[in-house]
């Protein structure tokens, strides 16, 4: 869609209900070439995720790229990466942020509403990248909420849960441990509520399966395929995909019902 000149970017993102930060793509200092490295790992990373910078730097090595390790370890702290893998805890949690047990082990998820998620993730374009973050109904797989940013500041996060909330609320809400979840104003969102906080095990993605699998369904079946120009027609993109994904994908863990069938119950 192109810029209509008697409107401000303000009033254009507000008419489209999407964030500044989405239309907007300012890009983050990064050279062609980092960007190109970063599409391949992120690629890479979607089929093995137990892969270390080290390991990701030495696939690279293999394909025939002259790449800095260090670089590739600075990427991977700016695409938000971690190997999974039980390691020492090499990063220090920020002081004032207090983590939680990880609640879901063993639980038996047994109807909508009784568990909801939300994780962040690289999305590549073709000049740039941004942040996805998405709050997930673990019983129907259902996307409640979804937001796009070009910093990993907490505010896009709180976003997508305050939208999130308009579909109701959940007895347990889960997520990773990253700073954006453990941040105070976040996790008050949800301790106000009444709702129990669970995250995940330092190092422990797959204490969030659900939402990893969604990023592996979007990034493959849609991102990789469009290859978008920048932050507006990648928004467009996703929200048609999100449609798709919830109303009319049928999924086979769910008797091969979409996922607005299972959480909004819809009886066929």
């Amino acid at each position: 869609m192109r810029s209509d000149p008697k409107l401000s970017i303000a009033q254009q993102c507000k008419l489209l209900g999407i964030t500044r930060s989405s239309y907007y793509y300012e890009p983050l200092g990064e050279s062609a070439e980092n960007l190109y490295f970063m599409r391949l790992m992120d690629e890479q990373y979607l089929q093995t995720p137990f892969y270390s910078y080290r390991l990701m730097w030495a696939r690279l090595r293999s394909l025939g790229h002259e790449v800095n390790k260090k670089c590739i370890r600075r990427l991977y702290k700016k695409m938000g990466l971690e190997a999974i893998y039980p390691k020492p805890d090499l990063s220090r949690k920020h002081p004032e942020h207090q983590l939680y047990p990880y609640l879901l082990r063993n639980v038996s998820i047994e109807r909508p509403n009784q568990v909801w998620s939300t994780d962040i993730t690289y999305v590549p374009m073709k000049q740039g990248f941004l942040y996805l973050v998405a709050v997930m109904d673990w019983y129907s797989r259902y996307v409640l909420a979804w937001e796009l940013s070009n910093s990993l500041e907490m505010s896009f996060c709180l976003n997508a849960l305050d939208s999130a909330f308009q579909n109701g609320q959940p007895e347990i809400f889960n997520t990773d441990q990253g700073t954006q979840f453990t941040a105070n104003a976040f996790v008050k969102r949800l301790l106000d509520k009444g709702i129990q906080v669970s995250m995940d095990g330092k190092g422990r993605a797959l204490d969030n399966i659900f939402i990893e699998r969604l990023w592996r369904d979007v990034k493959c079946n849609h991102i990789y395929i469009y290859d978008y120009e920048d932050g507006l027609s990648l928004y467009q993109g996703l929200k048609q995909y999100f449609i798709l994904y919830n109303e009319r994908k049928p999924h086979s863990a769910l008797t091969y019902k979409t996922s607005a069938q299972v959480y909004f119950q819809i009886l066929e």
